[in-house]
């Protein structure tokens, strides 16, 4: 079979990695999450220039156009502050009836969603999970293990993120290390 007008793909996802053509490239460190942490002592002692996680993303379209999807990859590395694991700021989106996904693609960690009546749950990550976030649920999520969680998400490209909901507002659980497990403990 011949087949005309075969070309290579712009980007490359394999493993905990995207690169090609149009990725851009988010590092947050421990001097960008304050206020996230509820120990702001175990926090503080950290050193602000401690990468927390890295966030590779494709838009394939300008961001706020309806109708495009978005694609991104996050290594988010082992950690704590204090007994509260490292994790992402977290986010609503700016639309807030967006959905996304995420799927995990190696380490553990948990996921944590809280609804807009600020009811919150997790679920675990691990390679192979696949997570549907619906709209009007703010997600977070944090590191459980020793080595880096990494995982993919898609989403709408007219979705954008409300951060400041959750810097302002926070979330209404906290996933922390009791005896050695994590638990997600109420606030």
């Amino acid at each position: 079979m011949n087949v005309p007008n075969i070309s290579m793909p712009e980007l490359f996802f394999g493993g905990a990695t995207l690169t090609g053509t149009g990725i851009t490239k988010s590092l947050r460190t421990i001097g960008d999450l304050a206020g996230i942490f509820a120990d702001e002592t175990a926090w503080a002692a950290l050193s602000p220039d401690k990468l927390v996680y890295e966030v590779y993303s494709h838009l394939s379209v300008p961001e706020g156009t309806e109708g495009g999807l978005f694609f991104g990859l996050t290594r988010l590395f082992p950690g704590k502050a204090g007994n509260e694991y490292f994790m992402t700021k977290g986010h609503f989106h700016r639309k807030i009836d967006r959905m996304e996904y995420y799927w995990g693609l190696e380490g553990d960690g948990i996921l944590i969603l809280m609804d807009e009546n600020r009811s919150v749950r997790a679920e675990k990550m691990f390679p192979g999970s696949l997570h549907l976030i619906g709209g009007g649920i703010a997600h977070r999520v944090a590191n459980t293990g020793n080595v880096p969680l990494s995982f993919a998400a898609c989403w709408a490209s007219d979705a954008g993120h409300n951060y400041q909901e959750i810097a302002d507002n926070g979330f209404a659980a906290r996933l922390m290390e009791i005896n050695g497990t994590p638990q997600l403990c109420t606030i």
